[in-house]
């Protein structure tokens, strides 16, 4: 067809702009890896990595005040696929689910006419991923089944909700900050609603309270602290002390268990739930910024927080070994007799501000969920500013020893597995994978230069920015023609209130260029070419009228502007247009009370400035017939004669004559493209009283040819649009009067929608297409039928109001909106959402849940199984996966989109399979798959470190201590190392000790201490309680019977008679106690069972018992967590592989038909020796290969099913005959 094509297909699409400021709590970063966020009333979804716009979605009709991914914590095959789900709540009280991709409304929800506060997917049972609950003002909540519909339960409360948190660690636990307090509900469950009013607490200001009194002594920085620690009280305190109305945010730290955050506008406080204390702040100094959010961190002990000036910090919590170790680089903390001991979160790095005005400010911040290694900052006015953070080592002598601040260190591991220094590895991947975890009290670092230190930095990876504030003045570049298509940039040009221009290229929707040209409001843009314009731009109006009128003419490649009409322009009467010929040789200049001033184009030169007694113009436009075809043609005919003159005159022609004529020719054709030749042509205009007047220019002659009396029906016309033979006028009172120059007739259509602000017909041959803009809307006509196509209303079907309209393309209108927004739509003037794999992105984008669900699933399997046949490599081409070109193509697309350092990794030989499972499960966003291989790497990972140990050939030291020093996250809890948990444990204990101040407290941590076996200190707190106190003699008799305890016989039998009786009387925790005692702990695990306290024996198990009591009860537990009413098999999975149940792990896994995660675990415990072949597990194992490669059959992927076939021996002999007969033929053929 042509040589090569040129992309000008353009979607519909809209551009967005500044939001409003309702929006300012509605976004969200999905584990799919997409940020969505509200713009008025649309859901704008944009890619994280590239900054890209790919779907706006279109259906509220009020502003979008929350927005929430839903989670990926479940397995993902082909019944429950990688989708894009988004639920998005508004100020009406109307919730939509979406299914991104497709531009789809899936279901759609209204309980009242109130703005949602907060909405929330559950994420943690296995049953239902569809469950979302919300808030509905003023004091409901609302359980959902976001699939259908349906309301499952409602809930009041007393008091006005604000919103609320999840406990990470405890589904059932649930947080509401209301207007009053806190309400902690501990018996949330999707089944039914919450019975009773929750448990209440109310936050007030220690100033009153006794305990404190002692510390006035001390020092400035101190007392800072102590000012700020605040309880929690159970009565309502008085009115002095309430400071809860100002909290900004309450939410559960999700790495470590039963901590919560309390966000104030200059402090941070870290509270312990077990005691309801204060155990760490963080205050801003007098002079800094306040925050505005805080985001904490799963990896790690961290919190991303954002201030007021849009900065973004990160706070990493100090490693406790540096406060208690006497080294000299502390001099200031070892120096202190009496360590505060505080949780203290470290400033590790920060991002630049941004300007704050009083339109732009910060409104909110979203954290990448999957690596928390980036954080994207949403501004009110449409920009979305995205920070990654990259770590660099430092060397050990630049640190700077004066700052006090414990150094951070690499992590051992990379994905989950340590890895030697020359080792491929990608410490920016994720938060674990950059720093190491905070040391616990007395644990030391290793001595040795395996740890290195590292600094954080944050970077500015992505910007968008969105349309500046309206008014617009919109004009889209000349048509597509056949002789323009090797050029054409399907381009826009919007004016802006700021006296820029923007240049939009509308098949990607990006922008392309940003001119700063005039210095007050840009009133109209017209296209001299396809790469340069004119704008005009008036000044507000001074006491006499007049203003400063600015006319500059730009060249879009270069940027370069000149003021079209030189030192003219001020004080002037302002200019009302500007009309371009059809040619683009002419140019009309009308202004307000001054006469019409015509323009060449070309040399930018002035033709005729009218007479002062030249009537006033309301409305004027080009024609589109002109006299160049015959001036081309008679031309040509003289340059022949002139040719065949001088041939004919003299025959032997000289070769000088000759180049003589050539020059002359040259010339001629030269001057010809300079376009010397002055065509004809032709503009009407209509006068005040609708008069319509016809003019011809031709060069610099300017002839008035006809007068046409005015239309007794017409009001005042307001404006003209002109194509081919037809001629239509607008006026003011809502007509439109349709002229056929052909056969002289007009035909007036009352539209009755009051003035016509401006028509325009739509490009193309033949195209009789016509769009009216009106103060109330838009409506499309067809001049050919006289006929409306299609209509739109403010205030009716849409929300907003049309500012300025214009045609895209022959089919599809380009409308302005005083929502801040330009959108391109078809000529319905629906608004739609586009099917997201429908557009054109100018960068690709990683995003496999695009990909139809049987392709996602089968490029994972491509990924997951490297190396095929003997090589590793990222071109799926070499694999059989007989699918259709077209998805094949897609899947390619997909894999080149990745950044070069993740394919590094994956085509490194030495990148083992558990640490390859990781990282496809990072880049899958799959929330399930990353812990499901993160414990699971640990725990095979330090088998096998144990095994090596065993042989006597091994070094004993070595990897005792790297087991000693890497271990599992201590967000991961009840999974982590008994030892470690321990640990952990005690720390926390003594920081609760240190920091309590009631009596209640002081109880709590004497029966934590008791739980945890350290008799000595509980016995020092038990007799610190006063005599006057009531509890005095129990606790003085207490402390007598915990030192006295003794192994002997038949003390030990009172006390367990003792403890079960207690514990048959409802007096639970005081029986375990007594059971603890005497280190009967394994029975009161048991009691604990019995009596559902499940997650308080497996704590307790963790912190008394051996490995194989402790083994006992957490095999109990998993019992309970695999029974059908609790379902929550996957959890106990994690609990399995922390018990190192391999094998039962991958029967598990199989029995839930998670093939693939089996088939995988299978071969990672192969390779590293944790599954004893016999013939019991060969069987298992044969079954999990058949079983995987049945289903990668079903995706179609041959080569994985063929070697997963192979792999099964004799449960697969059948599978794979079938798979190779088709082959066979093949190759017979």
């Amino acid at each position: 067809m042509f040589p090569y094509m040129v992309n000008f297909k353009v979607s519909a699409r809209t551009l967005t702009g500044a939001l409003n400021a309702h929006n300012k709590a509605a976004v969200d970063w999905g584990w799919q890896g997409l940020i969505a966020y509200g713009c008025h009333s649309l859901v704008v979804v944009i890619d994280s990595s590239t900054a890209q716009t790919l779907q706006v979605l279109e259906k509220h009709k009020a502003d979008v005040v929350k927005v929430k991914w839903a989670r990926e914590n479940y397995h993902h095959n082909i019944g429950s696929p990688y989708s894009l789900r988004l639920a998005s709540a508004d100020v009406n009280g109307k919730i939509i689910i979406w299914d991104v991709a497709a531009g789809v409304a899936q279901c759609e929800i209204q309980e009242h006419a109130k703005p949602i506060q907060d909405v929330q997917w559950l994420w943690n049972q296995d049953a239902s991923r569809d469950l979302l609950l919300a808030i509905h003002p003023p004091n409901y909540i609302v359980l959902w089944n976001a699939d259908t519909g349906t309301k499952l339960w409602k809930k009041s409360y007393a008091d006005n909700i604000l919103s609320f948190s999840f406990d990470p660690f405890d589904p059932s636990h649930l947080t509401l900050l209301t207007s009053e307090g806190i309400v902690f509900i501990s018996d949330f469950s999707p089944s039914k609603p919450p019975s009773g009013p929750g448990k209440k607490v109310y936050i007030s200001s220690p100033h009153s309270s006794p305990a404190h009194s002692k510390l006035a002594a001390a020092t400035g920085a101190k007392k800072a602290l102590n000012k700020v620690k605040i309880l929690i009280t159970q009565e309502k305190p008085s009115a002095e002390f309430i400071t809860l109305n100002d909290c900004l945010q309450l939410a559960y730290l999700p790495s470590k268990r039963n901590h919560m955050l309390l966000l104030y506008p200059r402090e941070i406080l870290i509270l312990d739930l077990e005691v309801n204390q204060t155990v760490g702040v963080i205050a801003i100094e007098r002079t800094g910024v306040p925050f505005l959010q805080v985001i904490p961190c799963f990896q790690r002990d961290g919190l991303f927080c954002l201030h007021e000036n849009g900065c973004i910090t990160l706070r990493v919590r100090r490693s406790y070994s540096s406060i208690f170790n006497t080294s000299n680089e502390e001099p200031v903390l070892s120096s202190d007799p009496d360590p505060v001991q505080e949780l203290t979160y470290d400033l590790r790095s920060q991002c630049d501000a941004i300007r704050v005005t009083k339109t732009v400010r910060p409104f909110s911040m979203v954290c990448c969920p999957v690596n928390e290694n980036a954080a994207a900052l949403v501004v009110s006015d449409g920009r979305v500013m995205i920070w990654e953070l990259k770590s660099a080592v430092c060397n050990r002598n630049s640190r700077n020893s004066s700052s006090g601040v414990s150094p951070l260190y690499s992590p051992v591991s990379f994905c989950g597995i340590p890895v030697g220094v020359l080792q491929n590895k990608l410490p920016d991947l994720s938060l674990d994978n950059m720093i190491g975890q905070s040391a616990i009290a007395g644990e030391e670092h290793p001595k040795g230069s395996i740890l290195q230190e590292v600094h954080l930095k944050f970077l500015l990876t992505g910007l968008l920015s969105g349309l500046p504030s309206p008014q617009f003045a919109i004009r889209m570049c000349p048509p597509l023609t056949t002789k323009n298509i090797k050029m054409y940039q399907p381009l826009l040009a919007v004016g802006t209130g700021n006296g820029s221009v923007l240049v939009y290229h509308l098949t990607s929707g990006l922008l392309h260029k940003e001119l700063s040209i005039h210095s007050c409001e840009v009133r109209g843009i017209e296209w001299t070419s396809l790469t340069g314009f004119l704008s005009f731009a008036t000044s507000t109006p001074n006491n006499m009228g007049l203003v400063r009128n600015e006319l500059q003419l730009v060249d879009l490649p270069t940027g370069r502007s000149i003021a079209f009409r030189g030192e003219r322009g001020n004080d002037e009467s302002p200019i009302e247009m500007i009309k371009v010929s059809y040619l683009k040789q002419y140019l009309a200049v009308v202004f307000k009370d001054k006469p019409l001033e015509l323009w060449d184009v070309r040399t930018c030169t002035i033709l005729r400035e009218m007479s002062k007694n030249f009537p006033a113009i309301t409305a004027l436009e080009w024609s589109p017939s002109h006299n160049l075809k015959s001036l081309r043609k008679k031309q040509l005919a003289t340059r022949e004669a002139m040719a065949r003159q001088t041939v004919v005159s003299d025959t032997e022609l000289s070769v000088v004559e000759s180049s003589v004529i050539s020059l002359l020719q040259e010339a001629e054709s030269k001057s010809e493209l300079s376009q010397n030749i002055s065509a004809r042509e032709h503009f009407v205009f209509t006068d005040t009283d609708g008069q319509v007047y016809h003019l011809t220019v031709e060069g610099n002659s300017v002839k008035d040819s006809a007068r046409i009396p005015p239309d007794g029906s017409m009001g005042s016309i307001t404006c003209i649009a002109w194509k081919g033979d037809t001629l239509v006028l607008g006026d003011m009172d809502g007509n439109l009067n349709f002229w056929d120059l052909k056969g002289r007739v007009s035909r007036g259509i009352p539209t009755h929608r009051s003035w016509v602000r401006k028509i325009r017909f739509a490009p193309g041959k033949g195209n009789q297409k016509l769009i009216a803009m009106y103060n109330d809307g838009a409506e499309v006509w067809d001049t050919k039928e006289v006929q409306m196509v299609s209509s739109l209303r403010s205030g009716r079907n849409v929300t907003f109001r049309i500012l300025d309209v214009d045609w895209c393309t022959s089919d599809k209108v380009i409308l302005a909106s005083d929502d801040g927004c330009i959108r391109v739509l078809e000529m319905s003037m629906k608004s739609t959402c586009f099917r997201m794999d429908e557009q054109e992105l100018t960068e690709p984008v990683w995003c496999p849940y695009l990909l139809v669900p049987r392709a996602s699933l089968a490029l994972k399997a491509f990924l997951l199984h490297q190396p095929w046949n003997g090589q590793y490599s990222l071109d799926i081409s070499q694999v059989d996966y007989p699918e259709n070109e077209e998805i094949k193509t897609l899947l390619q697309e997909q894999l080149n989109s990745l950044s070069n350092d993740i394919k590094k990794l994956l085509l490194d030989p030495e990148f083992t399979l558990l640490q390859r499972c990781l990282l496809v499960s990072r880049l899958y966003g799959d929330e399930s798959e990353l812990h499901f291989w993160t414990v699971a790497a640990h725990y095979l990972h330090s088998l096998s470190q144990e095994k090596a140990v065993r042989t006597p050939a091994a070094e004993e030291a070595a990897p005792r201590e790297d087991r000693a020093n890497n271990p599992l996250d201590i967000c991961y809890d009840i999974l982590c190392e008994n030892a470690y948990f321990q640990k952990f444990q005690l720390e926390r204990v003594n920081l609760q000790e240190v920091k309590r101040s009631t009596y209640d407290h002081t109880r709590k941590c004497t029966d934590q201490l008791l739980l945890l076996g350290q008799t000595d200190r509980a016995v020092q707190l038990l007799l610190e309680t006063s005599a006057d106190n009531q509890h005095y003699y129990c606790d003085s008799l207490k402390a007598c019977l915990v030192t006295t305890v003794t192994s002997s016989g038949p003390s030990q039998s009172t006390i367990k008679l003792v403890a079960t009786n207690m514990i048959a009387n409802g007096k639970l925790a005081e029986g375990v106690q007594l059971l603890c005692l005497i280190d009967k702990a394994a029975d009161a695990c048991r009691y604990l069972q019995t009596y559902g306290e499940w997650n308080r024996a497996a704590w307790l198990a963790k912190v008394r018992l051996n490995s194989e009591e402790c083994a006992d009860v957490l095999k109990r537990w998993v019992d309970h967590l695999c029974s059908p009413q609790v379902n929550q098999k996957s959890k106990a999975l994690l609990v399995l592989l922390s018990l190192g149940c391999f094998s039962s792990v991958a029967e598990t896994l199989h029995s839930m038909r998670y093939f693939d995660r089996a088939a995988l675990f299978v071969e990672a415990c192969i390779k590293y020796g944790a599954i004893e072949v016999s013939e019991d597990t060969e069987k298992l194992i044969s079954v999990i290969y058949a079983d995987y490669a049945r289903s990668l059959k079903n995706l179609g992927f041959k080569q994985g099913a063929i070697l997963f076939a192979s792999k099964a021996r004799a449960a697969g002999r059948d599978l794979l005959k079938e798979l190779e007969s088709p082959r066979q033929e093949v190759t017979e053929e």
